[in-house]
């Protein structure tokens, strides 16, 4: 038990600014020291790498295709208003919006069903199905859609005996199946965290003031579910927008979307600071997405 001497000095000392600057401070310094290795990691896998980047895009290309930092100029940065560089940003950004949408109206009302009306038996079930795709590999997944896409796939077979579609792989279509199949998981996770530790009794509240179930959707369930909705966006949209895999997998040269056009530049092409401007460009719209999603109220999924 403590004396009524060392309560006192307790007291005195909590009441001192100076000494409790002075806690402040240590706390300060000892979390820093807790989180050093991980500001280590990504300093040098993710701040370096990103500035190398960022320099090498107002690089000069030698007539080899080797990169050349004396003669620095804003020529890359300017080849970002092509009329090809336009058509695959376009492209790019209106395949990442429609498989944002898509996977928006698909994820919501699985999401609402599971977090207020399925069983928790069979709540957890589905959240183990949404969570399966991640137990195997993306890249064997797109392949797999591939076979089913092909002349001799099911998908087409079925599509041919229709006479609804034909083959499909190599197409806009086939893209688009393999993003929202690919990126559905991202939005389901986070619409049920937040439907899930939703308040439901201010939908109950506001059916008892008599509003109707549409209503009290608009209202209530759909503003506060807004969190979930900005982060599914999110996760979901930035991947999609730089996605390299599937279009190359699904796509071909038919649909080149801007990863494919990055790893280009920075292959085949062999222009080093063309494929850092465009990079550089991808980086500083998925960073404005970023402070967007934080800005809205994105802390609190």
């Amino acid at each position: 038990m403590t004396t009524l001497k060392e309560r006192k000095g307790a007291q005195q000392e909590s009441s001192n600014p100076k000494l409790e600057r002075s806690a402040r401070r240590r706390e300060s310094w000892r979390g820093f020291f807790h989180a050093a290795p991980a500001y280590v990691y990504l300093t040098v896998f993710f701040t370096l790498p990103l500035l190398i980047v960022f320099v090498f895009s107002f690089a000069s290309r030698s007539r080899t295709g080797r990169p050349e930092l004396e003669g620095w100029n804003l020529d890359s940065w300017a080849r970002l208003g092509e009329p090809l560089v336009r058509t695959i940003v376009v492209r790019s950004f209106t395949m990442a919006i429609f498989n944002t949408l898509l996977c928006l109206l698909i994820a919501y009302p699985f999401a609402y069903w599971i977090a207020t009306r399925a069983r928790q038996s069979t709540r957890t079930l589905l959240l183990v199905a949404v969570l399966i795709p991640f137990w195997s590999n993306f890249l064997v997944r797109t392949y797999a859609w591939r076979m089913l896409l092909d002349s001799d796939g099911y998908i087409t077979q079925i599509g041919e005996f229709t006479g609804l579609w034909g083959r499909m792989l190599f197409t806009a279509p086939a893209v688009f199946i393999g993003l929202v199949y690919g990126y559905l998981p991202f939005m389901v996770l986070p619409l049920y965290a937040a439907l899930e530790r939703m308040d439901w009794s201010l939908v109950e509240a506001g059916r008892d003031l008599f509003a109707s179930g549409p209503k009290a959707f608009r209202k209530i369930t759909l503003p506060l579910s807004k969190p979930g909705i900005i982060a599914g966006s999110i996760l979901v949209f930035i991947p999609s927008l730089g996605a390299y895999v599937t279009p190359d997998i699904l796509g071909g040269a038919k649909t080149t979307l801007l990863g494919n056009y990055i790893v280009t530049q920075f292959g085949s092409a062999r222009n080093w600071p063309f494929g850092s401007a465009l990079s550089g460009a991808i980086l500083f719209v998925m960073l404005l997405a970023t402070v967007a999603y934080f800005r809205t109220g994105g802390r609190t999924v």
